[in-house]
């Protein structure tokens, strides 16, 4: 079920991912070079920023999901979790790239002078998939130490000590400065 939901994840990150990127494009000129502005250029690397931010949300929430349903498996939890935000990293990256179209070489070969042919939608530093599972395991590492221990024992409720009424002593003291009992027979 869990890797069900990792797949679904990995899908709906790959539109919002293919969404949320504008793609810079580059001009084919007369000659049939193609061009790029300095701006657009540094536009190229935006797809990698946004593939990590979703990889921080997405992975957030399916090691959160994990903590609550499997943190009785103590460190195993932890690893269900990253191969999770793995698994939806992974689809995240490969349909997001089948979701931009036909591959940009093919595009850039078929276009005619004055043409706008924006790049492919990549994950161009491959690197960028391992925030998806440390953002995965990030909930189970603060969960597990910031949390309760489910295996300390309870805390004893103090039980208040019953206070006994004792009757107070009297002393009785003769002419002469000798105590003695009192008169109910209570030594001293």
């Amino acid at each position: 079920m869990f890797f069900v939901a990792a797949l679904v994840v990995g899908i709906a990150a790959a539109v919002l991912w293919r969404l949320i990127v504008q793609l810079p494009s580059y001009q084919v000129q007369s000659d049939g070079s193609a061009t790029i502005t300095e701006r657009a250029l540094t536009e190229v690397f935006s797809s990698d920023a946004w593939y990590v931010v979703l990889g921080v949300v997405f992975g957030a929430a399916l090691g959160t999901a994990t903590w609550r349903r499997f943190k009785h498996l103590g460190w195993l939890s932890a690893l269900l979790a990253a191969g999770l935000g793995l698994v939806a990293g992974l689809v995240c990256w490969q349909l997001g790239q089948l979701l931009s179209g036909a591959p940009f070489d093919e595009r850039l070969a078929t276009a005619k002078p004055g043409d706008s042919v924006p790049i492919g939608l990549a994950l161009r530093s491959p690197s960028a998939l391992a925030f998806w599972a440390f953002a995965a395991v990030t909930p189970i590492l603060l969960g597990s130490a910031l949390g309760p221990d489910d295996e300390a024992t309870p805390r004893r409720t103090r039980r208040r000590k019953q206070v006994v009424e004792v009757p107070e002593q009297q002393e009785v003291v003769d002419d002469l400065g000798i105590v003695r009992p009192d008169e109910a027979g209570i030594i001293p």
